[in-house]
């Protein structure tokens, strides 16, 4: 055989090794570091600087192997920015296809129903992963970075409270907590805007800003989805005579960090703006965050002639239409006297 045919043979063989050995290490599990690698890829961030950032974060091979590798693929372009996790068994190739597909680790904060705003900051600041730029900002502040407007119909007082619904939100690791705010609040003004389209005719409130409100307290006085929307009815009714609404939640609202949770004649009878003993009408803010349920009772409230109610200690309440059967209620119930023959009924 001719010298330059070995030579073509063995550059052959050589190539189909090569090419042999790269395929098998394409299929084959990466070693890594931990059970479970993280990575934050930042826009901008090249092929290369990728590939070298997973060598730190404790993927166990060369960094040049994976950047050749992402280059030879054709797809090094198509790397998304987001928050990775990989797993033992994860292969060269499945480490560029969850890149090039976006296929994003994601951490999740749930926001509950009736939760205070300070309650959801609190939460927001426990998250996993989730950076704080908003910890130190005011109402006022937190609504100029969301570019909230007021609400109209609640007078001049810049609250952020209210504005967020409550629900399960998942987000990439390393993202700001306004992120999830501005998630928040997009899904709050939806379900607000929604509701009140559906209202029904001769509420009390004129604008959604004071639906909203009403809201809140159905949501803070409902120990039972069942008794949701008289609720609603009863203080649809006292704001139609004039009636102060009288809501503990409110009064409570009102005293702030001062709250010891034993509410006290006295702190009825001190003056705030939220204290709807000494004022009639709504508050000047939401005092929680409703969720859809107490905003759909809010203005579709149930038809009824109660103007009163009082909790039963099962989580359900009793109503009445006047206030001596509201009292007779109040005796069995919250004072523990034997019912009255007149007693009204659930």
């Amino acid at each position: 055989m001719k010298l330059w045919r070995v030579v073509l043979v063995l550059l052959l063989l050589a190539v189909g090794g090569v090419a042999g050995g790269v395929a098998w290490w394409l299929e084959r599990p990466l070693p890594l570091a931990a059970p479970a690698v993280e990575l934050s890829i930042e826009p901008g961030m090249s092929p290369r600087e990728v590939a070298a950032a997973w060598v730190r974060a404790g993927v166990q091979t060369p960094d040049w192997a994976l950047y050749q590798w992402f280059r030879a693929s054709g797809q090094a372009r198509r790397i998304r920015a987001g928050s990775y996790e990989v797993e033992p068994g994860i292969t060269p190739r499945g480490l560029l296809g969850k890149m090039v597909q976006g296929d994003e680790s994601y951490e999740r904060v749930r926001l509950i129903e009736g939760w205070s705003l300070r309650q959801f900051r609190a939460a927001l600041a426990k998250a996993p992963h989730l950076k704080p730029t908003t910890a130190a900002m005011s109402d006022a502040e937190l609504l100029a970075a969301l570019q909230l407007p007021a609400l109209p119909g609640l007078g001049s007082v810049a609250s952020a409270e209210g504005r967020f619904f409550p629900d399960t939100y998942l987000y990439s690791r390393g993202v700001s907590d306004l992120t999830v705010l501005r998630r928040a609040a997009l899904a709050m003004q939806r379900q607000l805007d929604a509701a009140w389209a559906r209202r029904a005719e001769g509420l009390p409130i004129s604008t959604p800003g004071q639906a909203l409100v009403l809201a809140s307290i159905v949501e803070k006085e409902t120990g039972q989805a069942a008794d949701r929307g008289r609720i609603a009815g009863v203080f649809v009714n006292r704001l139609k005579i004039g009636m102060p609404l009288q809501t503990d939640p409110s009064v409570i609202y009102g005293l702030g960090e001062a709250f010891d949770g034993n509410l006290r004649k006295r702190d009825l009878q001190a003056d705030t703006p939220w204290n709807t003993y000494t004022r009639r009408g709504l508050p000047p803010t939401p005092i929680a965050m409703p969720g859809l349920a107490s905003l759909r009772a809010a203005v579709q409230p149930e038809a009824t002639r109660a103007l009163y109610f009082v909790a039963r200690g099962d989580g359900s309440s009793i109503f009445s239409e006047d206030l001596g059967a509201h009292n007779r209620a109040v005796n069995q119930y919250q004072r523990g006297l034997p019912p009255s023959p007149t007693a009204p009924r659930p």
